[in-house]
């Protein structure tokens, strides 16, 4: 694997968990089968649990879901591919409180992330936890703080971390092929429709309303929050950019070898279906200024699919010796004139717009998680301190949005100066579901 430690040196990034002979011999499952509970099955669960299926000596042994229906859909389309018939429970915390289980992954709404993994920890489980890690930046602190604390291993979502495609351009990137990298373009394209208008309803008998708000303050169920929805809902959700742009940024700067831009601004509007109750930005322009004149760009367009060389999604990284392009697929080399140099192609294929997202790369980077469980890896993909630079940047896209500012950062923390932009750093809670660092 690339050495990170070297690509990062100087960005105050930790990259993995060392483990000593006798923590290794402590591990849950470190020389036993791996039991995994997926928690959160409607939607990018099932690339989990279609993922540590696949890996050796790992058994997916419980799905965990708010929704009874969709909890024994999931469980049923499981046991029909040959895998042995899943527990199911629709509260996670009885399944915490059982010892059965070695592996939580969540892939649940945006709100309840951090809740969810903080208490995963606390319980003595190693954690996957989906991108975005939180619904504001101080949840990804909290989690910091807990992974810290209880020594547990926590692995972010950001699957093209261990693209095998992307970690040779990075290697090619350190050597100086591009030159001096002093910009990326990032950009997100689909088609999504509207959303129609919602009336507040008492919730259907099969979804436990209560439990799918968790960490939020208690409100009325609408009719078209669930099951998706409440991505472009500011209580619940965290819009496009933490969404998706998350994994372009993320690559863009880890290539770069940057963290924490000093300015960021961004240009939001509604331009599709505005009299729906989508209340964020369907087409979004973001931009982080580091120093000595570098760049990272992100262009979200939600509901115009146009795309950029020919990718729904991508970076494009600009050199002073050349240029390049990388999804999740592979990348292409340029030269100044914009010749092609080279191309290299994954092996195979992983979703690159869809809501689900199953791909080669889940297999891989559950792959690198497990092997950092059982000691045969030394450093994980993408480890909670990576995880939470990329999705601050993505905080702080909204946050300039939202108070409709350019905001100046401190490149240390990534917190941005002025009262107002500070009050979104966190939420408020539920009264007993607040977070525990």
């Amino acid at each position: 694997m690339l050495d990170r430690r070297t690509m990062m040196k100087g960005a105050g990034a930790t990259l993995g968990i060392a483990m000593s002979a006798r923590s290794y011999a402590r591990v849950m499952g470190a020389n036993d089968r791996l039991r995994v509970a997926v928690i959160g099955v409607n939607g990018r669960g099932q690339a989990h649990m279609s993922a540590f299926s696949k890996l050796p000596n790992v058994e997916v042994a419980e799905f965990v879901d708010v929704d009874s229906q969709v909890l024994a859909k999931r469980a049923a389309e499981f046991a029909a591919k040959g895998h042995a018939q899943p527990k199911t429970e629709r509260d996670y915390r009885r399944m915490l409180g059982r010892k059965d289980i070695d592996i939580v992954t969540v892939a649940t709404p945006d709100h309840s992330h951090a809740k969810l993994a903080i208490d995963a920890m606390d319980a003595g489980r190693h954690v996957y936890i989906e991108k975005p890690i939180g619904i504001a930046p101080a949840e990804g602190e909290a989690l910091i703080a807990t992974q810290q604390r209880t020594g547990r291993t926590l692995q972010v979502g950001n699957q093209q971390r261990s693209s095998r495609e992307t970690q040779q351009l990075a290697v090619l990137v350190k050597a100086g092929e591009l030159g001096d990298v002093f910009e990326a373009q990032t950009w997100y394209a689909n088609h999504r429709e509207s959303i129609g208008r919602g009336q507040e309803t008492a919730p259907p008998a099969h979804l436990d309303w209560d439990l799918w708000q968790g960490p939020r303050p208690r409100g009325p169920y609408r009719s078209n929050l669930v099951h998706y929805n409440w991505h472009w809902f500011w209580k619940y959700g965290t819009g496009e950019i933490c969404n998706n742009a998350m994994h372009e940024l993320d690559v863009a700067r880890w290539l770069m070898g940057l963290t924490y831009p000093h300015t960021v601004s961004a240009r939001g509007s509604r331009q599709f279906f505005r009299g729906d109750d989508w209340e964020m930005y369907d087409t979004l322009a973001l931009d982080l200024a580091y120093d000595d004149g570098r760049m990272i760009r992100w262009d979200g367009n939600s509901c115009n699919g146009m795309l950029r060389y020919g990718r729904g999604r991508g970076v494009l990284l600009l050199g002073t010796k050349g240029s390049a392009i990388v999804d999740r697929n592979g990348f292409e080399l340029f030269d100044l004139e914009g010749k092609q140099l080279r191309q290299v192609a994954a092996p195979a294929s992983s979703e690159t717009t869809g809501t689900v997202g199953e791909g080669a790369l889940d297999i891989l980077h559950a792959g690198n998680f497990v092997d950092v469980i059982r000691g045969r890896a030394s450093a994980l993909a993408s480890p909670i301190r990576e995880g939470h630079i990329s999705t601050t940047l993505c905080h702080l896209g909204n946050i300039a949005y939202r108070t409709k500012s350019t905001l100046a950062v401190d490149p240390a923390t990534g917190k941005p100066s002025g009262p107002e932009a500070m009050k979104l750093w966190s939420v408020d809670y539920e009264p007993g579901w607040e977070l525990k660092a």
